[in-house]
């Protein structure tokens, strides 16, 4: 429930085969930067979870469809007082044609409307903002297939030139799709009162073909949000290029499970990339690291970055590249439980992630066990980094 100690607290509102990535990636963004923020879905309680669905395009008419992550809900929402939040947000995919003819849901948005608190709602979520009669005469954007519903219920169209596209009327913030995340974040930020300060850092992303789709996405767009320049680059790829992911999670079995996850848009080419260009290096997990580590200008361009005392955060085993190039000796860490005995052999001191999403600074060094710490993980960074979010 909301937290009286936070700086803000916002209300998700979530659903089965909502887009994976778009409750992921404001939900643990908006955690790093010190908002509280409770996940509810009509029907269940905290602890429970929602099915994802993965949205992406791969060349057809429209997107294709794969399961994403199990999102664990931290809340109940029969239990919600709309009093106690400044904000609230509504993640796409599926979820939102069915919610939308919930009575219980429908009469929660209104609260929200009426009251004037932002809400910031995305991709399909438009359609429940439909069916709360809160898009009369307002100007509003969503996915385009969404349009019809929009007009129909009074809203004034606004064409996204593309993707990425926001729109903004009064307290309300619409956006296109996931790729939209960066200002859609930052206006969500912006309407709750908060301020971005120290925003002018050039963070590189070290990039590898299934690599943790959370792990390279939340944090690559929450940075971005923020104001800093972001690029992520892999070995033998250009800008442009894409590489696949990996949904890693916990499902029930004696290690994780592995499904297919979004593509990967690169931003910049490997080959020529100069280290001393950039503020801060950032390694995502998932199975990419163990190829990466056996690369001689991967191992080159981390020891430029740690050698120059440079932040670098790496999560799960993206320690296994830090492992292979020798800079752990003496140095505090933790990572994913298996890759400890790497990790140990490296000459690092173990610390171990209990609960799971504790994360560790040791100097210029931040380092988290898997993707739940990503809240730990980027606040962690931002401080090195200098990057401050107030209200």
């Amino acid at each position: 429930m909301a937290n009286t100690e936070a700086q803000r607290n916002v209300l998700m509102l979530c659903g089965d085969y909502m887009e994976d990535f778009e409750a992921m990636v404001p939900f643990q963004a908006l955690q790093a930067y010190g908002v509280s923020v409770d996940a509810v879905c009509p029907g269940k309680k905290a602890g429970d979870v929602c099915r994802t669905a993965i949205h992406d395009f791969r060349g057809h008419q429209t997107y294709s469809e794969s399961r994403g992550h199990n999102f664990t809900l931290n809340a109940t929402f029969e239990d919600i007082e709309v009093s106690k939040y400044d904000g609230l947000v509504i993640p796409g995919g599926r979820s939102p044609e069915y919610l939308s003819l919930n009575d219980s849901v429908v009469d929660l948005v209104k609260k929200f409307s009426n009251s004037g608190k932002p809400i910031a709602s995305l991709c399909y979520g438009q359609m429940i903002l439909a069916g709360a009669g809160c898009l009369k005469g307002r100007k509003c954007t969503s996915y385009p297939a969404v349009k019809p519903v929009l007009i129909d219920a009074g809203a004034h169209w606004v064409e996204p030139d593309t993707m990425s596209a926001c729109a903004v009327h009064e307290n309300i913030i619409t956006a296109v799709t996931y790729e939209s995340h960066p200002e859609f974040i930052r206006l969500f930020v912006k309407a709750l009162g908060g301020t971005i300060k120290g925003s002018e850092k050039r963070i590189l992303f070290l990039c590898g073909d299934y690599m943790e789709d959370y792990e390279v996405m939340v944090p690559f767009q929450s940075l971005q949000a923020l104001g800093c320049h972001v690029d992520a680059v892999c070995p033998k790829k250009a800008a442009g290029d894409k590489c696949p992911t990996a949904v890693h999670d916990f499902e029930g079995d004696q290690t994780y499970t592995e499904k297919p996850g979004h593509d990967f848009t690169l931003t910049a080419n490997f080959e020529g990339i100069d280290a001393s260009s950039y503020d801060a290096l950032v390694i995502p997990g998932g199975r990419a690291p163990e190829y990466l580590a056996l690369d001689g200008s991967v191992i080159k361009l981390v020891k430029e970055f740690m050698e120059a005392e440079k932040p670098v955060a790496s999560i799960c085993h993206g320690q296994q590249i830090l492992a292979a190039a020798g800079v752990l000796k003496g140095r505090k860490c933790t990572a994913y439980p298996a890759v400890k005995l790497q990790v140990v052999l490296s000459g690092a001191k173990w610390l171990e992630p209990d609960p799971i999403d504790r994360c560790f600074t040791d100097g210029n060094l931040v380092t988290g066990a898997a993707w739940p710490g990503h809240p730990q993980f980027i606040s962690q960074l931002m401080s090195l980094l200098g990057v401050r979010v107030s209200f």
